[in-house]
């Protein structure tokens, strides 16, 4: 007599995908962890960012202190010849120009930046527009010498400036893991 037991069927899996999927799965998942709790440890989504600028080297050690006591941790400690910059991993800067970096750029106490393709045309390009619309608008391409960033001044922000960049992945170097500052300019 014949069984009328169905037969059951055989999947078979072949072992490289048994272990890369659920390897990819925990890799996605520590990723998603990381961008919710603001620890991202890739350099994407490099977002666009906000600038602050401390009045002095002392003021910008106390303001690293005050952004941490908020929760805020510094990721990166990217000092050039003219600024001194600490960013934040939510993407604040804060920083610390140069007397000569001020008097080309004008009295400004933050910035708007912005992660462009081209970072001189796109200065180009916007302070063409803005004074189109009425204002004064100046685009500034020497203020820090060797990196691939361009500033537009203008009076349509008070107190303020525009700043373009390329990618992080563009600038050049990764950036110095943030460390203490003192008091006294390191």
């Amino acid at each position: 007599m014949a069984s009328i037991r169905p037969k059951r069927r055989r999947i078979e899996v072949p072992l490289s995908i048994a272990i890369l999927f659920p390897l990819l799965t925990l890799l996605l998942g520590l990723w998603a962890f990381a961008l919710a709790f603001d620890r991202n440890p890739l350099p994407f989504p490099d977002r666009h960012y906000q600038v602050f600028s401390a009045s002095s080297a002392e003021a910008l050690v106390v303001m690293e202190d005050v952004m941490q006591s908020l929760g805020l941790r510094p990721r990166f400690r990217v000092d050039s010849p003219n600024v001194q910059r600490t960013i934040f991993a939510n993407g604040t800067i804060i920083n610390q120009p140069d007397p000569g970096m001020s008097a080309r750029l004008g009295s400004h106490g933050a910035a708007l930046g912005f992660v462009v393709d081209d970072p001189d045309a796109t200065a180009r390009s916007i302070a063409a527009n803005l004074r189109e619309r009425g204002f004064e608008a100046e685009s500034i391409h020497d203020a820090e010498p060797g990196l691939p960033i361009a500033f537009v001044r203008t009076d349509a922000l008070a107190g303020s400036v525009l700043v373009f960049r390329k990618h992080v992945l563009r600038m050049g170097a990764r950036p110095d893991p943030w460390t203490p500052r003192t008091t006294k300019q390191d």
